[in-house]
């Protein structure tokens, strides 16, 4: 683990409950929207192209079910 890592764990350890509160719900946010993100590049750069050919088959021979 970096230097800055452990830099940052130590000061969120030392946060007081309300900041804390308010870190986590901002990082729960920037987290999903990094994922989002990560996503967006991946379809953007045909890595889940196979996936959904793959799911989109299995589908059509009736392998799938509603949600």
């Amino acid at each position: 683990m970096g230097n800055r890592v452990k830099i940052l764990e130590s000061e969120v350890r030392e946060l007081p409950r309300n900041e804390l509160s308010a870190f986590r719900e901002w990082f729960i946010k920037f987290d999903a929207d990094e994922w989002d993100r990560q996503i967006e590049a991946d379809i953007q750069a045909g890595k889940l192209e196979k996936l959904a050919t793959k799911a989109l088959s299995a589908h059509k021979r009736g392998k799938s079910r509603e949600l």
